[in-house]
């Protein structure tokens, strides 16, 4: 998702119409405007904006499971040197899905999914490890997801 510098506040009827998508994505934007007390029009331009500006994506998520990727896992990573670059680095890996960088123990956190453990240590040791600036690795691998939200944009 694009970063906008400057930050977009929403206000209670954006907050509603993202709360209508984050409950069906799918859902037209005349009954998302039926509820939100909105024409269809103008239920489109404000999504519209609201994607071009970055505020909110539009997409399928998918289970990892159920799609051939049977590990995911967090890897925690040590580094030296420029910690963006190396952020940028790791985002050309597919297999990697999500990067912060973080204050604490570790300077970054990679969250992967893969096909199993053999396709996991591949990815680490030949990929990761080998990026320059790495120092140390710590996986976590995921033994059951609990919960997994995105609605803090309608709240």
């Amino acid at each position: 998702m694009a970063r906008n510098p400057a930050r977009t506040e929403l206000d209670e009827v954006n907050r509603a119409i993202i709360a209508q998508l984050q409950e069906d994505g799918r859902r037209p934007y005349a009954s998302i405007g039926k509820a939100v007390g909105l024409s269809e029009a103008a239920v489109r331009q404000r999504v519209g904006k609201m994607v071009e500006s970055g505020v909110m994506q539009i997409v399928a998520v998918t289970d990892p499971t159920q799609v051939g990727f049977d590990r995911q896992a967090m890897i925690a990573i040590t580094a030296s040197g420029d910690l963006e670059a190396l952020a940028a680095k790791l985002a050309e890996i597919p297999e990697v899905v999500y990067i912060v960088v973080i204050a604490g123990g570790f300077d970054i956190l990679a969250e992967v999914v893969v096909a199993g453990d053999d396709h996991l240590l591949r990815l680490v040791n030949g990929q990761i490890r080998a990026i320059p600036g790495v120092t140390r690795t710590e996986t976590f691998l995921y033994l059951k997801l609990a919960k997994q939200t995105y609605d803090w944009g309608a709240r």
